[in-house]
């Protein structure tokens, strides 16, 4: 029984030594982590305040906040390794070998991390840009690691991967200072052309957001089956496009009838034979 006695008080003092051991170290790996993600968060919190209220371009505030988040969570992950006993070079090995699988499973969201940084390198538009990318058209709101948000003319916010914007055609509305309007305006066969163009040609000039230089462009396009199809081609600074373009449709129209000029619309002669019933 003393043997017995023995041997069970070493086992337990064993298993009591052991278990404090391990308790004590889980207990300070869970404080790191706590500790370590608070202030890796707060670090990316203040960083991103403050390059907001730099002159750094605000497409790089969310990566670049996002990049250091994530490098300072690695290394709070790895003191955990640490804490709890795994030998840290083993664990990076391991960790190596890993993400090599998880990488070979995961190639499209890689695809989307290299296309947002092929973004940010490249710089196809800004944030505050309004963009048609990957079918979507909106206001660029933030580039982050894997995806881009954009928020549609009715205020729907669209979260769109970056594989996809940055393999597909970009089309960014405001790249450039100024932009050109191309409306069709149509008139009748029987009205007379030279009081139509310069009709238009006024209403267009009279309005001050239209630019001089380069000057407004009105031709004759087209003769179409039922109207002769005028392109009036006028530039103006890109935040005034489509005020001006939905303006001129409507001065346009109006100015058109009121100089006597009709505005055509498709339309279908019926003509009807009689028979000779005799015949």
């Amino acid at each position: 029984m003393d043997d017995a006695s023995s041997i069970l008080v070493t086992a337990t003092d064993t298993v009591t030594e052991y278990a404090t051991e391990f308790g004590l170290s889980a207990l300070g790996a869970i404080v790191v982590l706590i500790v370590g993600a608070w202030i890796a968060t707060r670090i990316r919190v203040g960083l991103r305040k403050h390059l907001e209220g730099t002159k750094v371009d605000q497409t790089l505030v969310p990566f670049v906040a996002a990049m250091v988040y994530w490098g300072l969570m690695a290394f709070v992950i790895l003191a955990v390794l640490g804490i709890v006993g795994v030998q840290t070079a083993s664990a990076i090995a391991v960790l190596g070998a890993a993400g090599l699988a998880v990488g070979l499973a995961l190639q499209g969201t890689l695809g989307n991390f290299a296309a947002g940084v092929m973004l940010l390198i490249f710089r196809p538009f800004d944030v505050g840009h309004w963009v048609e990318v990957a079918g979507t058209a909106g206001t660029v709101k933030e580039v982050s690691i894997f995806n881009t948000v954009l928020f549609t003319g009715d205020n729907v916010k669209v979260v769109v991967p970056n594989g996809q914007v940055f393999g597909q055609n970009i089309k960014n509305f405001s790249a450039n200072d100024t932009r050109r309007i191309d409306l069709v305006m149509g008139v009748g066969y029987d009205d007379d052309l030279q009081v139509a163009h310069d009709t238009m040609m006024e209403i267009v000039k009279a309005d001050e957001r239209v630019l001089e230089e380069p000057a407004p462009n009105i031709r004759v396009a087209e003769l179409g089956d039922s109207s002769v199809d005028f392109i009036v081609r006028p530039w103006c600074r890109t935040p005034d496009y489509w005020p001006l373009r939905w303006d001129l449709t409507w001065r346009i129209k109006e100015g058109l009838e009121a100089a006597g000029c009709s505005i055509p619309y498709p339309q279908r002669d019926v003509h009807l034979f009689k028979e000779d019933k005799e015949a």
